[in-house]
């Protein structure tokens, strides 16, 4: 059979049914097998880049992992920044990408070895794509062609998954070849999970011994797919529970026990429990600077640190945090053997409990005189009406700054709702692509898109997408007329010199509202507090995509928001040293004059 067909006959054996794509010459044959088949079908995007983060929201939200197909060249490099998405928030995604004919390629004639480029749009794609996926391959001959995608297929979800990309030479594509002939690819799963029986007994010691436990849950889980696991898991435990950003969605918000996301931008109740804990139970977090401030070595600095994490790579780094108890296993395998051989198991600490919800209502992050702002929309009063409205099975996509930052302090995420970004890669214009890939996956289901004034125009083209497709996405636009976050870094750090941050210096909006009338898509305005709850409940119910502005203080801070190297029990703005003080269990530290907080 022809090779194509028999790309395609394998993605309808694992049961991908949607491929995100924009043709080319050098991908022309490969796109052609769709005309053949009805099993599977392609959606046609306006830029690779938003093809690669479609792909990584549909296999964060839909049953099966995701594909995309472009071609050679510029058509491959520009699918880099959603790849690194994948890779750094660990999604499998196949990429696979066209190639100038392999007689064509760089070094195939003689004395062309060095040559910079021979083919039209030549480019050595595996190479760039390498550091940021698990395996990047060019096919050497037709008939590697099972073994390729069973091999790639198989270390995209195995272990800790990623992107994998396939660079096919475009003779190769019209090759006929004989399946029956074809080598499979033969692999074994390792058993990496040593001594866990042992570690859980250890861990069920220390859980006894400790006065002042906390639970922090991190995307790890999501990863492995074990949120029904979590549940019966926290089940045994009446204890203050902490997220991360990628684990946000892990737990009701509503949940007596549930005290925040924690970290940089955490809230001080979050914090407060962390940092005053005795012992720290991590699920499924790599524990980056964003959770532990700028200096590692004063997070959960009195506490024993537990984590549980499948790649021992991310349980091996020297950078202050030590670590007390390493296991080293995947969480679904984790959450069963605790499950069945700890059955009757139950671990409470009201007091310490009392404490930790205590600081939660002492220190919310919503405040009543947001409400009373006149002039423009508080941005966490808008947060607050949407999390009233949103229904428990919504679908929430934030991009990256200030507004993902926003709706990750505000936001009370309901059980059965999903809440992401691309949290470790973070590029502006993630979220509007990603948006319309969750809609997909999820048969054209309501995805509530929050962006930026900036971050939108990045991948606006994309409204061609969303309108041919008619997809229900509403995409809100948190407007602050210019680059809010880095503005706060700026006034922090740089003397409030906005460099390349505000309209003055250079960076401006177009008519949002004479844009969504091109595109024939529904625009609303919210000028102030008033007009929230009217928009948000005429536009979240329709059935059509919405377009909805939000119009914020040019100003509008972030806070509370670690600065100045402070461990992260002390965000700003600062309490009185006093009330510090009585909030702090354990030995305060000094910051470090060294580390400036990052945007």
């Amino acid at each position: 059979m022809n090779l194509s067909d028999y790309i395609l006959k394998f993605l309808i054996s694992k049961k991908i049914d949607n491929v995100f794509l924009i043709t080319g010459g050098a991908i022309s044959f490969l796109v052609d097998s769709f005309s053949r088949t009805k099993k599977i079908k392609y959606t046609c995007v306006a830029h690779e880049q938003a093809a690669a983060m479609m792909a990584d929201a549909y296999s964060r939200t839909g049953p099966n992992l995701s594909c995309t197909m472009v071609t050679s060249g510029p058509g491959a490099t520009n699918l880099i920044t959603g790849i690194a998405c994948s890779w750094f928030d660990s999604i499998p995604a196949i990429h696979i990408t066209g190639q100038v004919n392999s007689y064509e390629k760089q070094g195939a004639q003689k004395g062309t070895k060095k040559t910079r480029q021979v083919g039209f749009q030549e480019t050595d794609i595996v190479s760039i794509t390498k550091p940021i996926t698990k395996f990047s391959y060019q096919l050497k001959n037709p008939n590697e062609i099972k073994y390729i995608l069973e091999k790639a297929s198989f270390l995209a979800q195995e272990g800790r998954p990623g992107p994998v990309v396939i660079d096919i030479p475009m003779d190769f594509q019209k090759a006929d070849i004989n399946p029956k002939k074809l080598k499979s690819f033969k692999f074994k799963r390792p058993k990496i999970y040593k001594n866990l029986n042992k570690n859980l007994i250890k861990l069920n010691k220390l859980i006894k011994k400790s006065e002042r436990p906390v639970i922090l849950l991190g995307g790890g889980i999501k990863i492995s797919k074990s949120e029904n696991k979590l549940e019966n898991f926290l089940k045994k435990f009446n204890l203050p529970i902490v997220t991360t950003w990628s684990g946000v969605d892990l737990v009701d918000h509503n949940k007596s026990n549930y005290i925040g996301n924690v970290g940089v931008y955490g809230s001080r109740a979050a914090n407060f429990a962390v940092q005053n804990s005795d012992l720290l139970l991590c699920l499924g977090s790599r524990l980056d600077t964003r959770i532990t401030g700028g200096v590692p070595k004063t997070f959960a600095r009195n506490a024993k640190v537990i984590s549980v994490d499948i790649d021992k790579n991310e349980l091996s780094k020297q950078r202050g945090l030590k670590l007390f108890l390493k296991i080293n296993s995947n969480l679904s395998d984790f959450f069963i053997n605790y499950n069945v051989k700890h059955k009757k198991l139950k671990f409470s600490n009201v007091d310490w409990l009392k404490k930790c919800v205590y600081w939660k209502s002492k220190y919310p992050i919503i405040k009543k005189d947001y409400f009373r702002q006149k002039k423009y929309t508080n941005v966490y009063a808008f947060f607050y009406h949407l999390s009233k409205l949103l229904k428990k099975n919504s679908t929430i996509i934030a991009d990256d700054g200030g507004h993902l930052t926003w709706a990750l302090q505000a936001l009370k995420v309901k059980k059965g709702q999903k809440f992401f970004s691309a949290f470790g890669n973070s590029p502006m214009g993630y979220a509007f692509p990603a948006s319309i890939g969750a809609s997909l996956a999820q048969k054209k289901s309501k995805v509530i898109c929050i962006d930026g004034d900036g971050s939108i125009q990045i991948n606006i083209q994309e409204m061609q997408t969303l309108k041919s497709n008619n997809l229900p996405v509403k995409i809100i636009v948190i407007n602050n007329n210019g680059y809010g976050i880095i503005k706060q870094f700026q006034a922090l750090y740089l003397n409030k010199r906005y460099e390349a941050s505000i309209p003055k210096k250079g960076v401006t909006n177009p008519d949002f509202k004479k844009i969504t009338r091109a595109y024939g898509i529904n625009y609303n305005a919210i000028n102030k507090n008033s007009d929230i709850a009217k928009v948000l409940k005429k536009t979240l119910n329709t059935n059509k995509p919405e377009f909805i502005e939000v119009m914020i203080k040019p100003d509008q801070k972030i806070i509370p928001k670690l600065q100045f190297g402070n461990p992260i029990e002390d965000l700003s703005p600062l309490l009185s040293r006093k009330e510090f003080a009585e909030n702090m269990l354990v030995k305060t530290v000094n910051r470090s004059k060294k580390i400036f907080e990052a945007n």
